[in-house]
């Protein structure tokens, strides 16, 4: 089933990168005149590659120095390496997104008529070695703060399970190299199961927390990584847009489900891990809502681009809104790595 996009021998694959938009709503009603065109001639450039780089620096520091500030004043205990600790983290994450992206979209393309025989150049390899550097790099920092030694740290709890995640990205990409794919499947879900059981070492019903961790951690992934690749689909045939538009319209469909599975879960892991009297004393509540006024942003953007995407037959309107999204949407990602680093709230609740 997960077998990667089919592609024409004789036509070489082009090179192509997008930025992934958080659209989960965009509908296929419209026609498209065969003569438009996607994205027009990057005039603008420069100002991108600035725009792009100033957003990342804002994600670094967001992640470097996040935890600190979301904890002061609260009165939780500092944690060490915190900053280190959430970009290990958003690596991972963005990791586990793009390998699931790749595996998921090819589905999608397969049915679009008209398609350009060309797939763009998958990156499942490169970002799981990346996410299993960045467990490995999680190890090295637990086993300083714990002054314990490498074979020592791996008895723990958390280290036993970052051994676990680092060993299945590795096995990972060498499925994603090999000609079968789509068998990188298991330790994927392996890794899955491992963050989730890693990030839930509470007393009260951690089965639980982690069950929804697997179902928000694989929704979030297969959203955001699957659009990565159809936006990336997207600009290659940017010669061909009603192909285009029929393969954003059928990501469309999925993206939904997953956007209910995101808010389900996502609602329930607040319920049942943020006590209300400390929404706004405690780290992990200052961060939660921090994520969902970023998640606010990002489902405007989303209608606003699907209202664009029904009125114009161009989808370069689209895209541009789609370049907005993305934005909002990465640093959402990092702040979903911090809300995995600062304390578990119910330590300085009053709720019994």
């Amino acid at each position: 089933m997960f077998s990667g996009p089919p592609a024409d021998p004789a036509t070489p694959t082009m090179p192509a990168s997008s930025v992934p938009s958080a659209v989960p709503l965009v509908g296929e009603t419209g026609a498209i005149p065969e003569g438009a065109s996607l994205a027009t001639a990057p005039r603008r450039s420069w100002t991108a590659l600035l725009l792009l780089g100033a957003a990342g620096l804002l994600a670094l520091l967001i992640a470097l120095f996040g935890p600190g500030l979301m904890a002061r004043g609260t009165g939780e205990l500092r944690i060490p390496g915190a900053g280190l600790t959430t970009v290990l983290r958003t690596v991972l994450f963005a990791a586990l997104a793009v390998h699931l992206g790749e595996l998921l979209a090819p589905q999608l393309i397969r049915p679009v008529r008209g398609r350009p025989r060309t797939a763009v150049r998958s990156w499942a390899v490169f970002a799981s070695l990346a996410g299993a550097a960045a467990a490995a790099g999680q190890i090295v920092r637990l086993a300083a703060v714990s002054d314990l030694g490498i074979t020592e740290t791996y008895g723990t709890r958390e280290g036993g399970l970052l051994l676990l995640i680092a060993n299945g990205l590795v096995v990972a990409a060498l499925c994603a190299a090999s000609r079968r794919p789509a068998l990188a499947l298991a330790p994927l879900a392996v890794v899955i199961g491992a963050e989730a059981l890693r990030a839930h070492p509470e007393a009260y019903s951690p089965e639980f927390g982690a069950a929804l961790t697997v179902v928000h951690l694989t929704a979030a992934s297969l959203w955001t990584g699957g659009l990565l690749y159809v936006l990336r689909t997207m600009w290659l045939w940017r010669g061909s847009p009603v192909a285009a538009r029929a393969l954003l319209g059928r990501y469309a469909r999925l993206a939904i489900w997953l956007y209910v599975a995101l808010a389900a879960t996502g609602t329930a892991s607040m319920l049942r891990r943020l006590p209300l009297d400390v929404v706004f004393t405690s780290a992990y509540g200052r961060t939660l809502l921090l994520k969902l006024a970023l998640m606010a942003v990002v489902s405007v953007l989303a209608l606003a681009a699907r209202r664009r995407m029904l009125r114009d037959t161009d989808p370069s309107v689209a895209h541009r809104l789609a370049r907005r999204e993305q934005v909002v949407l990465g640093l959402v990602v990092v702040v979903s790595a911090v809300l995995t680093v600062v304390p578990d709230p119910h330590w300085i609740s009053l709720t019994p």
